[in-house]
C-alpha cells in the first residue's frame, strides 16, 4: 500500500514513517509551505528527516489558502472579540484537507500523520474518531471537524502509544528527532502575532464597570484566563468576557466564571446527541459532564453542565464525547445569561 506520512522534521512524524515502513508499506514524506516567518529552516528540518528515513519528500503550497483560511481567520475572531482557535481550523481546511487530498492526487491510498488520535469503524463503516491512549498527548478535540472522506483514508499509527513509548521507539531507531522537544506554539510562532496589532492599553473592569487594572490590548485575553491578569491579592479573578468596541477586558470571581449554559453554532456532529455526554471547551484536560446538547433549530445546539464549565469562550470549540469517541462539536457562541444573549461569532 502507498502511504503518503505528513512530515515535519519532529520525532512523532519521523516515527510514523518509520513504522509503516516496517510493515512494508511503500511510503513518501509530504508537507506544507505557507508562506510563514522562517519557514525556511523548518522546511530543510522536513528535508532531512525524509533523507534519513529514506523516502522521498513532496512541499506543496498552500501559503494562499493557508492566508484566506487561517491567518485572516485568527485576526479578524480576535480583532471581534472572541478567541480563535487555530489549530481546529487548520486542521479542518489545510492540514487535514489540502494535504491529504494533495496526497491522494499522487496516488497514495492512505495518508498518515503523527497525530496522537485513534479511528474506529462504525456502522456501514463510517469512521469513528476517537480518543488516543496517551490521554496527556491526545488531540481528538482538534480534528473533530475533519471530514469524514478524508478520515475514512487516514491513518494515526501513534494513537495507541504513549509519548515515551514513541521517543524510545525513535531512540531505539536511531531517528535525529528522538530527543527533541515537542512544539508549543501554533505553527512554531505566537498566535498573537498573527493579529498584527500595536499595544492598546485599556481597563480591567468588573461587572459593574470598576475599574481593577489595565491591559495591553483585549485580544490578549481569553475568557476563563485566570493567571496574569496583574490584579494582585485576594481571591483570584477570572476573565468573563470582552468588549472589543470598548477595549475593555471584564472579570468576576469563580462563580462568575462557571457557565452552566451555552450555545454552539457552525456544528459538525458525528453521532448520537441523546445521552452519556461529555465535553471538553478547550484542548487541555479531561472532558467534563455529564452535558445535555439540544437542537434550538437555525444550526444553533445549546449545551447545559450541572456542574458548569470555565473557560466557556465564544469563537472556541466545544467537543463531546462519549466515553473516547469523538460524537462532535461547533463553535461556542455565547453563554446564556437573564435577558442577555451576544451575537456569536459567526454574525459579526
Amino acid at each position: 500500500m502507498k502511504i503518503a506520512v505528513g512530515i515535519s522534521g519532529g520525532v512523532d512524524s519521523s516515527a510514523c514513517a518509520l513504522m509503516l515502513k516496517d510493515c512494508g508499506h511503500d511510503v513518501i514524506g509530504v508537507t506544507m509551505a505557507l508562506g510563514r516567518d522562517n519557514e525556511e529552516a523548518e522546511l530543510a528540518s522536513a528535508r532531512r528527516a525524509a533523507e534519513n528515513l529514506g523516502i522521498r519528500l513532496h512541499i506543496f503550497d498552500f501559503s494562499r489558502e493557508w492566508r484566506e483560511n487561517v491567518t485572516d481567520y485568527i485576526r479578524e475572531t480576535y480583532m471581534a472579540g472572541y478567541t480563535p482557535n487555530p489549530c481546529v481550523r487548520c486542521n479542518e481546511t489545510v492540514k487535514m484537507s489540502l494535504l491529504p487530498k494533495a496526497s491522494f492526487a499522487l496516488g497514495c491510498d492512505r495518508f498518515a500523520t503523527g497525530h496522537y488520535a485513534r479511528l474506529a469503524t462504525g456502522d456501514e463503516g463510517r469512521p469513528l474518531l476517537m480518543r488516543a491512549v496517551d490521554r496527556s498527548k491526545d488531540q481528538s478535540y482538534f480534528l473533530y471537524r475533519v471530514s469524514d472522506d478524508v478520515l475514512s483514508r487516514t491513518v494515526f499509527p501513534l494513537g495507541a502509544m504513549t509519548k515515551s513509548e514513541v521517543r524510545e521507539f525513535a531512540r531505539s531507531r536511531g531517528i535525529e528527532a528522538s530527543g527533541k522537544s515537542d512544539s508549543q506554539d501554533f505553527c512554531g510562532g505566537d498566535v498573537l502575532a498573527f493579529a498584527a496589532e500595536e499595544e492598546r492599553p485599556g481597563d480591567i473592569v468588573d461587572a459593574e464597570g470598576r475599574k481593577l487594572g489595565t491591559h495591553r490590548g483585549f485580544w490578549r485575553y481569553t475568557v476563563g484566563k485566570r493567571k496574569g491578569l496583574g490584579i494582585g491579592g485576594g481571591t483570584p479573578y477570572y476573565v468573563t468576557a470582552l468588549d472589543a468596541a470598548e477595549n475593555k477586558v471584564i472579570v468576576g470571581f469563580k462563580d462568575a466564571a462557571l457557565i452552566r449554559r451555552f450555545e454552539i453554532e457552525n456544528a459538525m456532529i458525528r453521532g448520537r446527541l441523546d445521552g452519556g455526554l461529555t465535553a471538553k471547551v478547550r484542548s487541555a484536560g479531561e472532558p467534563t459532564g455529564p452535558v445535555t446538547v439540544k437542537d434550538e433549530g437555525g444550526g444553533i445546539l445549546s449545551v447545559e453542565c450541572a456542574d458548569g464549565l470555565i473557560g466557556v469562550a465564544p469563537g472556541q470549540s466545544a467537543v463531546f464525547y462519549r466515553g473516547d469517541e469523538v460524537i462532535g462539536g461547533g463553535i461556542i457562541r455565547a453563554s446564556i445569561r437573564p435577558s442577555d444573549r451576544v451575537p456569536g461569532p459567526q454574525e459579526n
